[in-house]
């Protein structure tokens, strides 16, 4: 099946016992149990639910994966895929211009625990087989990039990590499996922060893990089973009712950024422009060749002396606000939001500036999207 058939199709669709089109919420805690000492596929939602295992099901399916695992959030999934990789002495490495959240799970969290990282740009080949160490177990990236879109050539890092024994993991959550198929790549697991182009309406968070690597996916049911950061009954029915709409969602979300990132790279009071969707670049030629879209997600840097406080404060329809993937436009100012619990000198070491805009187009009309950043940008001086 094509991908805009399996959204509808794929996975567990129906209600076994009913017929009913959309599964069932099972909103229990417990399950009844026939006789002392059986195996039941049901025991304590914590370790299963019906719900839950519809929505993992069909994660898996459009992933392409054998194994899928729902979780409370995107970093829940993360953490959950470190901790069950990574053991005291281990190291990995990290990509440079990662999400905040993951960067501080990291190098606030794991080093706690013993575990080293190396933070580089994974799109540099001999930058990324120089940060490999004896120790190092995991490579961890997002591609594209947050907030950089940088596009990292997943072949080129699977062929360097599994050489010397070491997992690949990607995080597809800029992407969306609709864009994006890491797993066909050759990655060992994809995570995705299921609160973005999955779910899709800002109303859900969630997390997904999924592999084809089964003794990984029986480490990553056992850390989801003991820790417990699981998805309940009633966001995973929400996140499987938005996935009907993903490739109708991506595809515009696609086209609208297309087209505001060409007219922001005209526009005479923006510096630079990061989309990989713009011809003329190397991550442009990878990207085509990865990729099935170039996403929603652009971001800019403003000519200098430009108030970036007044841009994002003074536009109408893209709302001020962290998160991204929804229907509705979203801006923000990474060194001041999402990244900000990176320390400064870092995040500026690694190209994220005061002055770093980063944008998630939404599905609403082009014309009034690019309306708005006309008169936000038309104010300032």
């Amino acid at each position: 099946m094509d991908f805009e058939t399996k959204v509808i199709h794929g996975g567990i669709q129906t209600d076994a016992s009913t017929g009913a089109i959309v599964p069932a919420i099972y909103q229990t805690a417990t399950y009844q149990q026939q006789k002392l000492g059986g195996t039941p596929t049901y025991e304590y939602t914590r370790g299963e639910n019906p719900t839950r295992f519809a929505v993992e099901s069909v994660m898996a399916t459009l992933e392409n994966g054998q194994h899928g695992f729902a979780f409370s959030s995107g970093m829940a999934a993360i953490h959950a895929v470190m901790t069950g990789i990574l053991q005291a002495g281990d190291h990995l490495v990290l990509g440079h211009d990662v999400y905040g959240g993951t960067f501080r799970l990291v190098t606030q969290i794991l080093t706690q625990l013993d575990i080293q990282y190396t933070a580089v740009n994974t799109a540099d080949a001999t930058a990324l087989a120089a940060a490999i160490t004896p120790a190092t177990k995991l490579i961890f990236l997002e591609t594209p990039s947050n907030p950089l879109l940088h596009i990292t050539d997943i072949r080129q890092v699977v062929a360097l990590g599994h050489a010397v024994n070491v997992l690949v993991v990607v995080d597809n959550t800029f992407a969306s499996p609709y864009n994006q198929t890491p797993l066909d790549l050759g990655a060992d697991i994809v995570v995705a922060s299921g609160t973005k182009y999955i779910g899709g309406h800002s109303d859900v968070l969630s997390g997904f893990v999924v592999t084809n690597d089964a003794a990984l996916a029986t480490q990553i049911k056992m850390i989801q089973m003991s820790v417990g950061a699981v998805l309940s009954p009633q966001e995973s029915f929400l996140v499987q009712r938005s996935l009907k709409t993903l490739a109708l969602r991506v595809e515009r979300h696609n086209a609208n950024a297309q087209a505001l990132a060409e007219y922001l790279q005209a526009h005479p009071k923006v510096a630079r422009v990061y989309y990989p969707g713009l011809p003329g670049t190397p991550a442009h030629t990878l990207a085509k060749q990865q990729m099935r879209g170039f996403g929603g997600m652009i971001s800019i840097e403003l000519m200098p002396g430009l108030d970036v406080k007044q841009f994002v404060e003074n536009l109408a329809i893209f709302m001020l606000a962290e998160s991204l993937g929804g229907v509705e436009s979203l801006i923000e100012v990474p060194a001041q939001m999402t990244h900000a619990s990176i320390p400064r000198a870092v995040r500026l070491e690694n190209g994220i500036t005061d002055e770093l805009v980063r944008i998630s187009v939404g599905i609403e009309h082009l014309a009034d999207l690019k309306a708005d950043l006309a008169q936000g940008l038309a104010a300032l001086s």
